[in-house]
């Protein structure tokens, strides 16, 4: 595949950004369903009238918002590195759904995500076939996770332990392939961190935590022990001098209200787009092409959440509390 040169790619994303909505998504919070989705449609967010007619189908300028992404992806990332850190984890999603529907005797109806660089058709067949061998021509890492699950379906029916494997082999493909693009590189280790933290916080003892352990990122095994210590304050001064330390503070004060672990998944969620936003005047090389993908991203997925919350009868507050940064 030809990749392009980034100034010319710079030129075409200056173009396409005056189409963001930017602080038009605080617009939407702000007035009825109705009239938000009215003002989506002047703004021609996914093609405008001519995609959705109502706003119930407000999914479908969503859908086709993310489907011109991809194309944009596909056709102007600078290297094969950008290309499988956007896209891979499509590939590893749909294939761990593939499986265990599979081993449900299941349809994959409305379980699958947007395709990756592997095509549906041929996970879905190796899948029903067992013959894993295709997927590991194109990824060793995705065939194996495929074949690893499969096997461990087959003694015990856990979702759980599905999850684990292709979660690892994601994150040691995604290695693998940035290990030499040092911002991919850098945001690849954080979220590995991060994940591992969640894991921790979710698993509720130092042993499961271990189990599920990414060991891609810069946190060490050993140091989720000190998630577990019964003084929180001498857990929090382990973490200060670190870069989660307002990660590590979100997850102790949801665990201490018994709430789910929201704002920290936001975090986690929005932490490509945050680094990039921090550094935007100093973007050089694949920078602003990824800082632009993660913003259109970040949109689609806060309109997705305003429109949820609206037809659900939320308030302004409500819903700008539930949105990612973008």
């Amino acid at each position: 595949m030809v990749y392009l040169d980034t100034t010319y790619t710079n030129g075409v994303i200056a173009a396409k950004e005056k189409r963001l909505l930017k602080e038009k998504l605080f617009r939407l919070c702000e007035v009825s369903a109705e009239e938000g989705f009215r003002v989506l449609l002047d703004s021609g967010f996914g093609g405008g009238a001519e995609t959705a007619a109502s706003v119930y189908e407000f999914e479908k300028l969503i859908e086709r918002e993310e489907a011109d992404l991809d194309t944009f992806i596909q056709e102007y990332a600078p290297s094969f590195a950008e290309r499988a850190y956007l896209l891979a984890p499509r590939d590893f999603h749909n294939a761990k759904a593939c499986v265990k529907a599979a081993c449900l005797e299941r349809d994959t109806e409305g379980m699958l995500s947007p395709e990756g660089l592997v095509s549906k058709e041929l996970i879905l067949d190796c899948v029903k076939t067992g013959n894993f061998a295709p997927i590991k021509e194109l990824n060793a890492y995705l065939g194996g996770a495929c074949e690893e699950a499969t096997a461990a379906l087959a003694e015990e029916k856990s979702g759980a332990k599905t999850g684990e494997i292709f979660e690892k082999a994601l994150y040691s493909y995604l290695y693998e392939v940035v290990k030499r693009k040092p911002a991919l590189k850098k945001l690849l280790l954080a979220k590995a961190d991060m994940t591992n933290i969640l894991i921790a916080f979710r698993a509720g003892d130092s042993e499961r935590a271990k189990e599920q352990y990414l060991p891609i990122g810069k946190l060490k095994i050993e140091d989720l022990d000190k998630l577990f210590l019964t003084d929180t304050e001498k857990t929090m001064r382990a973490f200060r001098e670190t870069p989660y330390a307002s990660f590590v503070q979100s997850c102790f004060s949801a665990k201490e209200k018994g709430l789910p672990y929201v704002e920290a998944e936001k975090m986690l969620a929005g932490y490509d787009v945050a680094y990039f936003a921090e550094h935007k005047y100093e973007l050089k090389k694949s920078e602003p092409f990824l800082y632009y993908v993660y913003r259109r991203r970040g949109e689609n997925a806060n309109v997705r959440i305003v429109f949820v919350c609206l037809l659900a009868g939320l308030s302004e507050q409500d819903v700008k509390k539930r949105l990612r940064r973008w």
